[in-house]
């Protein structure tokens, strides 16, 4: 070919990039989104061979688990898991003054401050959420104020426990009634599934994925007073009516809201644990360009949206393996709430505004936002 041709030809591209407007362009659309997409129930236990083998390229979910660190070709993908909330019962004769129950609260974090999957923070914001920068002095301060436990105290409680720190303790029975101190886990992605409303295109509330709204849902059982009460119920108002004039008011707010919520230590946030979900990355089987969000992980918008396959430089078949399938109505308004139809959904919707992965906001979908002062 001659060394016009090749000029000819080199213009030529660059001309029919310049002038492209659809929304394929990297700035309007996220991604290389494969035209098929299979997503099927695989049993944890057939899971890992079936990713080692590439017939399925990530498990969505957090109950896989390998024995030991994950082959090479297996990645891992890392966001919020669940909420460890320790509870004082008010029967308990160690429940008759703050000070008493204070103690209880911080006998029992230093003892789950132990346990290798729990991250020590007796704080309901942690740092997945994308708001915690405006609270990181706070969570500073409630780790100092729960890092004087009483070893001694943790011999004379009797606790009861559930999920999976529990069962690694016997001594913490469930089935005793004259319990002093409940440990609950709490899943994060659950929180926000059972407040999501999704319809047409369009997700709600806004502040679903903050920290805030998270600390409120765990804690707002458990404000005593009623002028601890009036508090918390004006400024969830406040922040939930947008009745601030900026967003510093607005931040201030969303303190005063926790530091209500998390004034007494009869109901607290002893820490996390992080959930971890696996994806083949080896070439050619593998995916890479993977997205995620920081509370949902793979399950979310932003996954199956940025998620390209080694072997195709865009679109290809996209093979996603489940804990389990689909228990719900798939129903947009009234369904889709199991963790299998909101994959789903993800896969075939197309909403004006994702959830942005790694803070509390939302992004723009296949739309930019352009100044409207350009000159015709």
């Amino acid at each position: 070919m001659t060394r016009v041709g090749v000029i000819a030809i080199v213009l030529g591209a660059l001309a029919i990039a310049g002038v492209a407007r659809s929304g394929h362009e990297l700035p309007i659309y996220p991604s290389f989104y494969p035209h098929e997409i299979d997503i099927r129930a695989v049993a944890p236990e057939q899971a890992a061979d079936q990713l080692r083998q590439g017939k399925i390229q990530a498990y969505v979910g957090r109950e896989l688990s390998f024995p030991a660190t994950p082959p090479a070709e297996i990645g891992t993908i890392e966001s919020l898991g669940s909420f460890v909330v320790v509870r004082v019962n008010p029967d308990s004769a160690y429940a008759k003054d703050d000070v008493s129950a204070c103690g209880v609260s911080k006998a029992v974090v230093r003892a789950l401050a132990g346990d290798h999957d729990l991250v020590p923070h007796p704080y309901p914001v942690t740092p997945f959420h994308g708001d915690y920068l405006h609270h990181a002095d706070l969570a500073v301060a409630a780790r100092a104020r729960f890092a004087d436990g009483d070893a001694a105290l943790l011999a004379d409680l009797k606790i009861r426990g559930s999920g999976v720190l529990a069962q690694r303790h016997p001594t913490w029975s469930a089935d005793d009634s004259e319990w002093d101190a409940e440990i609950t886990e709490v899943d994060a992605a659950g929180i926000v599934a059972s407040a999501l409303l999704a319809v047409n295109g369009w997700l709600a509330p806004p502040w679903v994925r903050t920290g805030w709204f998270h600390a409120d849902r765990l804690l707002a059982d458990a404000v005593s007073g009623d002028d601890q009460k009036k508090r918390v119920e004006s400024d969830l108002h406040r922040l939930e009516t947008y009745d601030f004039s900026e967003l510093v008011e607005r931040i201030n707010l969303e303190r005063d809201l926790v530091a209500a919520l998390t004034g007494s230590c009869r109901k607290i946030v002893a820490g996390y644990t992080v959930k971890r979900e696996y994806v083949n990355v080896e070439f050619s089987a593998g995916i890479e360009n993977i997205g995620y969000d920081s509370i949902d992980g793979l399950n979310s918008p932003m996954f199956i949206r940025t998620v390209k396959l080694k072997d195709f430089p865009w679109n290809g078949w996209l093979a996603l393996g489940m804990p389990g399938g689909a228990a719900a109505a798939w129903n947009p308004i009234g369904g889709m709430t199991d963790p299998f139809g909101r994959l789903m959904g993800s896969a075939v919707s197309d909403p004006a505004l994702l959830p942005s992965p790694y803070e509390a906001g939302w992004m723009l979908n296949r739309i930019s936002d352009l100044p409207t002062n350009w000159e015709r």
